[in-house]
C-alpha cells in the first residue's frame, strides 16, 4: 500500500486516499473504545472524531510509510479519549469508586502477598462483581490513556526522522516489553498490535474481562516504569 503513496499527489487528493485507506483502522479503535464509553457517545461519532485525528496525523507526519500506522493508531485513540474526557464520561461518583477500588486492591494484595482473585477482591470491596468489573473497566481505560500519551510522545515525528531514530523508538518499545511476563506481553500485544476489544482478549485467553483490565493495567504500568527510565 505504502508504494502508492510514492507518486507525487496534489495534498488533498493525499489526504482524500489516505483517509480512504487507513479508515478501517480508525474503524477498529472505534470498535475497541467503544465498550468502555459507557454510553456516552455513539461508535459513529467516535468514527468521526478519529477520521479527524487520521487526518491530522497525516499533516503532521507527512507522507505515509510503514511507520505511519503506529502513529495514527495512537493519535486516533488520544483523540477518542481526550473526548471522552471532556465530556466527564467517569461521573464524579464513579471516580470516587474507582479510588476506593484501587486503595482496596492495594490494601489486599498487600494483606495476602499476592494479587487477589476477583471472588477475594469482591469479598473485601463489598461490591456485587457488575459493579467490580464496571469500576475496574473505568479504571483501565485510564491508564490506558496516560500510557498512550507516553507512547505518542516517543514518537512524535521530528523534522530530522532518520532510520537511527526509528531504531531507538522501537528498541525502547521492545525493551518496555521485556519487563513483562509472557500472559502481559499477550494481552499489550492483543490489544495493542491486533486491536481486539477487551472483550475480544477475554475470549482469546480464557479470562474474564475484569482480569484482563487486570493484567492490561498491571502491564501498563511496568511498560511506564521503563520507558520513563528509557
Amino acid at each position: 500500500m505504502y508504494a502508492d503513496y510514492a507518486t507525487p499527489d496534489a495534498p488533498a487528493e493525499l489526504e482524500a486516499r489516505c483517509l480512504r485507506d487507513f479508515a478501517p483502522l480508525v474503524k477498529r479503535v472505534a470498535r475497541q473504545l467503544n465498550s468502555q464509553a459507557n454510553g456516552v457517545i455513539e461508535r459513529e461519532d467516535m468514527e468521526q472524531i478519529g477520521l479527524m485525528a487520521l487526518l491530522e496525523a497525516l499533516r503532521r507526519y507527512g507522507e505515509p510509510d510503514p511507520r505511519f500506522a503506529g502513529y495514527a493508531v495512537l493519535r486516533v485513540r488520544g483523540a477518542i479519549l481526550d473526548e471522552l474526557r471532556r465530556l466527564d464520561w467517569r461521573p464524579r461518583a464513579l471516580r470516587q469508586d474507582a479510588h476506593r477500588l484501587r486503595d482496596g486492591l492495594r490494601e489486599l494484595t498487600r494483606r495476602l502477598g499476592r494479587e487477589p482473585s476477583e471472588a477475594e477482591a469482591v469479598a473485601h470491596l463489598g461490591l456485587s462483581a457488575e459493579e467490580y468489573r464496571e469500576l475496574l473497566v473505568a479504571e483501565n481505560a485510564e491508564a490506558m490513556a496516560s500510557f498512550d500519551e507516553l507512547v505518542a510522545a516517543g514518537v512524535e515525528p521530528v523534522d530530522d526522522n532518520t532510520p537511527e531514530a526509528s531504531v531507538l523508538q522501537r528498541r525502547t518499545l521492545a525493551a518496555a516489553l521485556t519487563a513483562l511476563d509472557e500472559r502481559e506481553q499477550r494481552v499489550i500485544q492483543l490489544y495493542y498490535e491486533f486491536e481486539l476489544s477487551l472483550k475480544e482478549i477475554a475470549a482469546v485467553l480464557d479470562l474474564t474481562e475484569a482480569r484482563v483490565c487486570q493484567i492490561n493495567k498491571s502491564a501498563l504500568k511496568k511498560m511506564k516504569v521503563r520507558l520513563d527510565a528509557a
